[in-house]
């Protein structure tokens, strides 16, 4: 089937943008160290908002001694997976693999099948298609023998829907920002032969450093990741705090709402700046500023991190600021 968007972008992205997967260099958020060498400051004077990791991160429980000094025992992992199957409800068909984060799945992915061409609708995440470049394949916007789609998108916040998956030997659902709309995952189809749909830990709960994603589909491919991982990849802390935080419901819930109000606030702030809405989730915002560099630079000169992208000179994306940076945001 034919893939198409749920909804238009609110401004169409220049051709280098619908371009993106096949000329785009590996730009991320972060970077702070860079950003400070440009515009002075040490790594502590900044507000880093040019990622969408929640800035009021999971607290992290108290583990056992033995986190830290035995290594991962099966016991642990059986938990954490079996946690994760309940927090996302995952059908009792689809294997469940837990992963040192979603990164280091993304990477090893484009090896579960022979190089061919793969569609990346484009602009999204650009790991993806450099991951599958690396293994050989070609990159398109449509057609091929795999499919990748980031729901909800990355810049712009588009939700995927299963019709509009094209039924590829080889699918990939990167589901990172979705946990702050479970209703939009598409987990479902992780019982659909060929299908990945990968998890992230690190944007939801806040926690990036613990290193933690998931692989959950196709009993055949996720065993083979598995293998490629090897018998430890995840650290026993990283086990203990994945654990808790899924089995933590009221959390998640009290924490969407929060998200939506803060991400709410933002674009009133921004919107009354003479900015533009272009989309996102409760996690990132995406805005049509007419000159992305010249609002960076700016914020950058209060040590306040923003992200542009190669393909827009138009589009600036923020995180929400954690509770002691909305005084410094909104006084600029």
């Amino acid at each position: 089937m034919a893939c198409r968007g749920e909804r238009p972008f609110r401004h169409a992205p220049p051709a280098a943008a619908r371009l993106v997967t096949d000329t785009a260099p590996r730009d991320h958020g972060g970077g702070i160290d860079a950003a400070a060498a440009t515009y002075g400051g040490g790594r502590s004077d900044w507000l880093d908002l040019s990622t969408g990791i929640n800035p009021v991160p999971y607290p992290i429980p108290d583990m056992p001694a033995d986190a830290w000094t035995a290594l991962p025992d099966h016991t642990a992992t059986d938990k954490l997976e079996s946690a994760a199957r309940r927090f996302w409800n995952i059908p009792d068909e689809a294997a469940v693999l837990a992963a040192p984060g979603a990164s280091a799945l993304i990477a090893r992915i484009p090896a579960l099948a022979a190089s061919e061409q793969v569609a990346i609708p484009g602009p999204t995440y650009n790991e993806h298609a450099a991951a599958f470049r690396a293994q050989g394949w070609h990159v398109s916007q449509r057609g091929g023998a795999a499919q990748v789609i980031v729901n909800p998108n990355n810049p712009d916040g588009r939700m995927w829907r299963e019709s509009e998956l094209a039924g590829a030997p080889l699918t990939v659902i990167d589901e990172s920002f979705c946990d702050i709309a479970p209703d939009a995952s598409l987990i479902h189809c992780a019982t659909h032969s060929g299908v990945i749909v990968l998890k992230s830990f690190g944007k939801f709960w806040g926690l990036a450093g613990a290193r933690l994603g998931f692989a959950i589909g196709d009993p055949r491919l996720v065993a083979q990741l598995a293998d490629w991982l090897g018998p430890w990849p995840l650290s026993g802390p990283a086990q203990a705090i994945g654990t808790a935080a899924l089995l933590d419901k009221p959390w998640a819930v009290e924490t969407r709402a929060r998200l939506a109000t803060d991400s709410a606030r933002l674009d009133e702030l921004m919107i009354g700046n003479g900015a533009e809405l272009v989309g996102g989730t409760p996690l990132f915002r995406l805005y049509d500023t007419q000159n992305a560099a010249a609002w960076q630079g700016r914020l950058a000169q209060r040590h306040i991190w923003s992200r542009v992208f190669p393909y827009s000179d138009r589009w600036l994306r923020l995180g929400l600021p954690g509770a002691e940076g909305w005084n410094r945001l909104e006084a600029l």
